[in-house]
């Protein structure tokens, strides 16, 4: 490297929030760790390094780095030949010398405390057995006369990606002890406790807030909540739950107004993410008053302040309320904040409407990411893209108006933005390409002029490519002999129906919730489409023949064409809905089944499979004895 430095692969930082693996760079001006994949990051000037240290463990190498601020942190991956590389580059370039420490393996739990600075080490036959960070330690408790508890700081965060995790450690100190000596009203584990309340951060987690915002509107995890900012860790107070996030686990601000909207949105990215259930969070999306002045003074000492958080905190603060939320908690955690960039939609604002997965929200291109909120809060950094693709939103009628933006990542999975308004299209097209992002077109990289024939109007027949995609996934029979249905795969708005009108389903759509809810099947969107284009015109006098065929009956005795799977389940699932949520509208019951019915297994759609074989059976067998249709009626007008 042009500095000196070293630069290495697949080392991973131990910590409360599990192991991730990552790239670490050790340069002339400090330490620099990132996670594999984004996100995470540490980084340690060369002036806040209070020790390091080097231990052999089991297949490879740790380096261990003791900031002054009590921080400790923990990197394994390297080799041997790296361990004297790096020792030599410290003294050279650091001036420290790292310190060599064994590791025990004897298994005995006899041994002495090492007690420095904020680390305390148990060491068994002068080799460690283990070691913690003292400003991990939130309580200690002494039991009985011998034993001493120390409580760990457990957040919401801790355990995310680990099975298991640190809670106590109980010491068991002898009236013998020589280390720690005592009388008869202050016995060892007595001293032992004090030496190590003087020395953790003990209290931390009943120590009064930093300063407190009450009554903040959170929508994911949905809820009410006061949120208390203390020194290294916040908290969320809820009339349910109760969420502590230490700021070790912020990985980044977002302060994104909402356009025309009296609200702003506030995101703190989490990693590791904090877990309600089974249920993973990885942003905080708090939604705060965009008017709302307010004064708020900090619980600090100006003592504090000068000496921990010279130029990065106020004693107080007066502004509006998501400026002086995201000024204290980037003080206080040392996260950066990202707001919108040079995107501008056509209402003058940061964002594009837009839903995603059934769910309405905005879509905001910032500079380096695309960020949909609220819900589901989607974060797509620009370097996970492989291409974007604009799509038609439908083959004709008023959805015309829309378009959908397809964001394919790196790792083959895709984002789907849906209903994004026509006249967004300009903007978007050249912030993307601005970018650098490839913009691909039916399959092809598409020049500008390629892209906007998406946006033609209803009469062009251009083969659309969503469409295409999601006949091919539900295998669409073309035969006038059975109409099978592709609804499963989008969201469709309902029962199918056939040529008499007669629904399959429980009732059908009026033209309005039609064209509002969903699409039709792509053969009568196309037949309808090109009478549009090919309607001739007749002499006066003369009889349109396409009127005359749409003046005709449909014989009363055909058999009633068969029903595919999809509608059986429709048929099912209408009702349990109608039970279920009464009040609930059409085109919202028709996306839930719809989604159901893509998120279901080949199993699970088997028994409907088999209903629409045997619905099949009974078409074909009836058709088949449909000799002598009656001969159709023409109306006497």
């Amino acid at each position: 490297m042009a500095d000196g430095g070293h630069q290495f692969n697949n080392i991973s930082l131990g910590g409360r929030g599990g192991t991730n693996p990552g790239q670490l760079k050790i340069y002339s001006g400090g330490i620099l760790w990132k996670k594999q994949g984004g996100g995470k990051a540490v980084e340690v000037d060369k002036a806040d390094i209070a020790g390091i240290t080097w231990m052999k463990v089991p297949r490879t190498n740790q380096l261990g780095v003791r900031l002054k601020d009590g921080l400790y942190y923990k990197f394994s991956g390297f080799r041997d030949q790296d361990v004297t590389s790096l020792t030599n580059f410290f003294q050279s370039t650091c001036g420290i010398t790292p310190e060599e420490k064994q590791l025990s393996v004897s298994g005995r739990n006899w041994g002495e405390v090492d007690l420095n600075g904020s680390m305390l080490t148990f060491l068994v036959g002068s080799k460690q057995a283990f070691e913690v960070s003292l400003a991990d330690v939130s309580q200690t408790q002494l039991q009985g006369k011998n034993d001493v508890i120390l409580e760990f700081h457990v957040d919401d965060t801790t355990g995310a990606t680990e099975k298991d995790s640190l809670m106590e450690i109980t010491f068991h100190v002898p009236n013998s002890n020589t280390q720690f000596i005592g009388d008869e009203n202050h016995p060892p584990a007595q001293v032992f406790r004090d030496k190590i309340m003087s020395m953790a951060d003990v209290g931390a987690g009943g120590e009064d807030a930093v300063v407190m915002f009450e009554g903040i509107a959170i929508l994911t995890p949905r809820g009410r909540y006061n949120v208390e900012l203390h020194l290294s860790f916040l908290r969320l107070q809820g009339q349910a739950n109760d969420f502590k996030i230490q700021y070790s686990s912020v990985v980044r601000l977002f302060m994104l107004p909402k356009s025309n909207q009296p609200h702003t949105f506030v995101v703190i990215s989490l990693d590791p993410p904090i877990r309600k259930g089974q249920t993973l969070y990885p942003h905080i999306v708090m939604q705060f008053e965009t008017d709302l002045v307010v004064h708020e003074r900090l619980s600090l000492s100006e003592d504090l302040i000068n000496a921990k958080y010279k130029d990065k905190l106020e004693p107080s603060y007066k502004g509006l309320i998501h400026d002086v939320f995201t000024t204290i908690l980037r003080g206080l955690s040392g996260a950066k904040l990202t707001k919108p960039g040079k995107f501008r939609s056509c209402q003058d604002g940061y964002a594009v409407k837009s839903s995603l997965k059934a769910e309405d929200g905005v879509l905001y291109p910032l500079e380096k990411s695309f960020f949909f909120l609220p819900k589901p809060p989607t974060l797509i950094l620009h370097d996970e893209i492989d291409y974007v693709e604009f799509e038609r939103h439908a083959a004709g009628g008023s959805n015309m108006h829309y378009f959908d933006l397809l964001i394919r990542l790196k790792t083959e999975q895709e984002h789907l933005f849906r209903n994004i308004q026509r006249n967004e299209y300009h903007n978007l097209f050249d912030f993307i390409s601005g970018k650098g992002l490839k913009i691909m077109n039916l399959g092809e990289q598409a020049t500008t002029d390629g892209v906007a024939r998406v946006l033609q109007s209803e009469v062009d027949d251009a083969v659309d490519p969503h469409l295409e995609r999601i006949k091919n996934a539900a295998g669409e029979d073309e035969s006038d002999e059975e109409d099978e249905d592709f609804v499963a795969d989008e969201d469709d708005g309902g029962s199918s129906t056939d040529d008499s009108g007669e629904g399959d389903g429980d009732g059908s759509d009026s033209g309005d919730e039609k064209e509002k809810h969903g699409k039709r099947d792509s053969k009568k969107d196309s037949s309808s489409m090109k009478a549009s284009v090919s309607k001739k015109k007749f002499k006066s006098g003369e009889e349109d023949p396409s009127k005359k065929k749409r003046q005709k009956k449909k014989d009363p005795n055909a058999p009633k064409k068969a029903m595919s799977g999809y509608n059986f389940f429709l048929q099912n699932e209408n009702e349990k809905m109608k039970k279920s949520n009464p009040g609930i509208s059409f085109g919202d019951a028709s996306r839930e089944i719809a989604d159901k019915w893509r998120g279901m297994s080949a199993e699970e759609k088997e028994p409907y499979a088999e209903k629409a074989r045997v619905d099949k059976k009974r078409y074909m067998d009836e058709l088949s004895g449909y000799k002598n249709p009656q001969p159709m009626n023409i109306d006497s007008d």
